[in-house]
C-alpha cells in the first residue's frame, strides 16, 4: 500500500537560480531574505528534518541528525510561474515561457475579447490585485455592465464580474470564450465576486480554465496504473483536471492542512499532491513578509500531526514551485531553487541531495517509487532508500 504525500508550499524559494537576472530576480532567496528581514524565523519541526540544511536560514539552524533527507532543485523550464513549476515537478519540461503582460493586456486581445461578448465591453485591462480592482472599478461595472478584467504576474487573463450583474454561467460561459480566443494563455480565471460600493468581496466560485500540460505527466501515469491521485488547493487547475482521481478545493492554507489529515485518513495509497496558496497569494505578491513568517510558523506547528498519520511505506516531500521574496520591491514571482526534504520510515535520514539539476527529478523519484518512469527527471530514490 504505496502512498506519497507533496506538500508545495507555493512560492517557498530557497536562492536566486544562476539565470535569475535574466528575469529581474538577482538577489532574490525567499527563505532567506525574509528570515534576516524579520531577525530569524521559528520553525523547530523543520529545523529537525533538515532545513537549514539545504541553505543558511536565520533562526533555523542545521540540525546535527536531519530526520529528513534535504537538498534543493533548479529549474529547467523557461518562466517562474505556478503552472509550469508544478508540470516541472511532475515531469514536463516547458522550453517556452507562457506569455505575460506586464504593461496591461494589448489593446488587440482586448477588442478580440469583446467582439465576442454580448456586452461588447471590458473595464481595466491592467495588472492588479483581485481584491483592489473590484473595489476600483466595482461600481462602474454595476452601471455598466461590462466585465473588469485584469492580468498578474503569471500568465492569466482574469473575468471579475458581480453575480448580481453577471450570474454565474454567464460569467463562466464568457471565460470559455476567452479560453477558446487566448488559447497561448496559461489560465482563465472567473472571479464572482458581491457586496456593494466600498464592500466589494469575492466568493469562492473561482473557476479557472487552464491550459493542459504539453505533455503526459506523472499524474496521468499514476492515474493510467490504478493509482488514486487526489489534489489538494489549486492543483487540479494547473493541470487542467488532467490525471487526478479526487480534487478537492480549498479557500486557505488551513484548508488545505486540514484536508490533508482528512484524505489521509480515508486513501491508503496513491499520490496526495497539495499546495498551501497563502505564501504566495496573500503575503508573497503583496510584499507581506511578517504575514509570511506567521505562515511558515502555522505550518510547522500544525505539521507533528501530519507525521502522526504516516504509515510506515508512506514517503514525505515538502517543496515548492517558484520563489516569491517579500522583501524584494517587486511582487511578482522570483526565480529560485526550490527545498527539498524527503521523509519517512523507509527514508534514509540525513542524506544531501545537494543540487538537483531539475524540479522534474522529484517527479522521478516518486514515478520509480511506484514503478512508473516520467518524461523528464532523473530519480534519487535509489540515494534515499
Amino acid at each position: 500500500m504505496k502512498r506519497v504525500i507533496v506538500i508545495i508550499l507555493d512560492g517557498v524559494g530557497c536562492g536566486e537560480l544562476p539565470d535569475a537576472s535574466k528575469y529581474g530576480d538577482k538577489g532574490s532567496n525567499t527563505l532567506g531574505n525574509l528570515a534576516e528581514k524579520i531577525g530569524g524565523l521559528k520553525l523547530p519541526n523543520l529545523e529537525k528534518l533538515g532545513l537549514g540544511n539545504i541553505i543558511s536560514i536565520r533562526g533555523v539552524p542545521p540540525a546535527s541528525t536531519p530526520l529528513a533527507s534535504y537538498g534543493k532543485a533548479g529549474e529547467l523550464s523557461a518562466g517562474k510561474d505556478s503552472t509550469i513549476g508544478h508540470w516541472e515537478l511532475m515531469g514536463v519540461i516547458t522550453k517556452k515561457p507562457f506569455p505575460t503582460y506586464p504593461e496591461g493586456l494589448p489593446r488587440a486581445m482586448l477588442k478580440k475579447f469583446q467582439d465576442a461578448i454580448p456586452q461588447a465591453g471590458t473595464l481595466g485591462g491592467e495588472p492588479a490585485s483581485g481584491t483592489k480592482i473590484i473595489q476600483e472599478l466595482g461600481e462602474e461595472h454595476i452601471k455598466t455592465g461590462y466585465p473588469i478584467v485584469y492580468t498578474s504576474a503569471d500568465s492569466v487573463f482574469q473575468i471579475a464580474a458581480h453575480k448580481d450583474v453577471l450570474p454565474l454561467d454567464e460569467l463562466y460561459k464568457m471565460c470559455e470564450t476567452a479560453r477558446a480566443l487566448f488559447p497561448k494563455i496559461g489560465r482563465v480565471i472567473a472571479r464572482p465576486f458581491i457586496g456593494e460600493k466600498g464592500k466589494f468581496k469575492r466568493t469562492p466560485e473561482r473557476k479557472d480554465y487552464s491550459m493542459p500540460p504539453s505533455d503526459l505527466t506523472l499524474l496521468d501515469m499514476l492515474k493510467a496504473n490504478g493509482k488514486a491521485v487526489t489534489t489538494i488547493g489549486k492543483i487540479d487547475y494547473l493541470f487542467a483536471g488532467k490525471g487526478i482521481t479526487q480534487a478537492i478545493h480549498t479557500r486557505n492554507n488551513q484548508e488545505v492542512m486540514k484536508k490533508i489529515l482528512e484524505v489521509m485518513q480515508s486513501q491508503e495509497e496513491g499520490l496526495v499532491f497539495s499546495n498551501l496558496v497563502d505564501f504566495d497569494m496573500l503575503w508573497g505578491h503583496r510584499n507581506d513578509a511578517e504575514g509570511f513568517a506567521r505562515g511558515l510558523s502555522e505550518f510547522d506547528k500544525w505539521f507533528p500531526n501530519l507525521l502522526s498519520k504516516l504509515k510506515s511505506e508512506d514517503i514525505l516531500f515538502i517543496t515548492a514551485d517558484h520563489g516569491v521574496d517579500p522583501t524584494t520591491s517587486s511582487t511578482d514571482h522570483s526565480r529560485e531553487y526550490i527545498p527539498i526534504l524527503a521523509y519517512g520510515d523507509m527514508i534514509i535520514s540525513g542524506v544531501n541531495l545537494e543540487v538537483r539539476k531539475s524540479f522534474a527529478d522529484i517527479g522521478a523519484t516518486i514515478g520509480e517509487y511506484f514503478g512508473v518512469k516520467t518524461i523528464a527527471g532523473k530519480s534519487f530514490l535509489p540515494s534515499i532508500s
